[in-house]
């Protein structure tokens, strides 16, 4: 089979009835790809630089990347010490890493649910941010891997997603088959014992501050963020969407069925593993700088794959770019709505994102 009968098995994926039967020429699918990135990537960096500006205290466009370029160059120029660390300090950061998360959060989900052949599959739903929470806090209030000193906090947050995605993984499988239904009751359970476990954990905390802490990580936010949180992050995202971008025609053969991929020289079990190591990273790696952001990694793939089909060279790179200007609004929304106080970003990523699940549960009940 050629690779292009390939990508043509990814538009008739079990994915596809979820997002209507209305079926989209592949030459237009193409072209609408080519747009969006043409339009993603220019509307991105205007986003950046509204979302900088925006705040109790303005500063105008032009300052903003000639504060940027003096910060970098070492140049100066006609702004005052107080703009300079407000866009550089604090905002520029938070911005940036908002982007990042959307970013990671929005390709998780496209890949968790190649592998899992299931439409709701994202890293919330499933699991594993709770997980992967579970693993930030153990180390807040216990110490877990403290030895390992800035790297601990995304340490244990990896480990904790891997634990309940392959927990999760595992429950799922019933006579050599990945079932979708039991991914998701299998996920909603680990997810309610993962929280209970972190509940238990904070409980038994004596310090003031331990319920604070906790409910960082359980809501989402981006509130504190430095420029040394962005490094693992956003080191991981390259690495991963790069790598992932080669899998594009592997997970487009995965999605149709583990027999078809078989038939095409895909080693099915070893293709999974390794999307599980990937998918586990990236969810620890973001959630340890941003805290469970839930909903992302479900709306954004599916609205993508109705814009330009299931073929994962386009899902993946769109969905990526799309993400990380939700979720840099999202928090744009997040710290102005209610100024000066701030609302968690999940808070409104779920009011987005529940009407959205029960809406695609309608449109899917053929693939579940």
């Amino acid at each position: 089979m050629t690779k292009s009968e390939v990508a043509m098995l990814g538009r008739q994926s079990s994915l596809t009835p979820a997002l209507g039967k209305r079926k989209t020429p592949p030459e237009r699918n193409a072209a609408r790809s080519r747009l969006l990135i043409a339009v993603l990537t220019p509307l991105i960096l205007l986003s950046i630089t509204l979302a900088v500006t925006i705040g109790p205290v303005e500063i105008a466009p032009l300052t903003v990347w000639e504060i940027a370029f003096g910060k970098v160059t070492g140049a100066e120029g006609d702004w005052s010490n107080a703009q300079a660390n407000i866009v550089w300090l604090i905002r520029f950061p938070r911005v940036l890493l908002a982007g990042v998360v959307g970013a990671g959060l929005a390709v998780i989900g496209v890949v968790m649910q190649a592998v899992t052949r299931n439409p709701l599959a994202d890293p919330f739903l499933l699991g594993i941010s709770s997980g992967a929470a579970l693993g930030a806090v153990s180390v807040l209030l216990i110490g877990v891997f403290a030895e390992l000193g800035i790297f601990a906090l995304s340490v244990g947050a990896f480990l904790g997603a891997m634990l309940a995605f392959a927990l999760v993984f595992s429950l799922a499988i019933q006579h050599g088959r990945l079932l979708p239904t039991r991914m998701i009751l299998a996920g909603v359970a680990v997810s309610f014992m993962f929280s209970a476990v972190t509940s238990f954990i904070t409980i038994s905390d004596d310090s003031s501050g331990a319920a604070r802490r906790v409910l960082f990580w359980m809501l989402g936010g981006l509130s504190g963020t430095q420029w040394e949180d962005l490094t693992l992050p956003a080191l991981a995202l390259i690495l991963g969407i790069v790598h992932l971008m080669g899998q594009s025609r592997a997970l487009n053969a995965l999605i149709i069925g583990d027999e078809t991929a078989t038939t095409l020289g895909i080693d099915v079990h070893r293709l999974r593993r390794r999307m599980l190591v990937i998918t586990s990273l990236l969810t620890g790696l973001v959630i340890a700088v941003s805290g469970a952001i839930g909903f992302v990694g479900l709306m954004m793939p599916h609205t993508v794959r109705l814009l330009v089909g299931t073929d994962h060279r386009r899902v993946l790179p769109i969905s990526l770019l799309a993400g990380a200007l939700y979720l840099i609004w999202v928090d744009v929304i997040a710290r102005t709505l209610f100024a000066p106080e701030e609302i968690p970003v999940g808070i409104i990523t779920s009011l987005c994102g529940a009407p959205f699940f029960l809406w695609l549960m309608r449109r899917s009940k053929g693939a579940l």
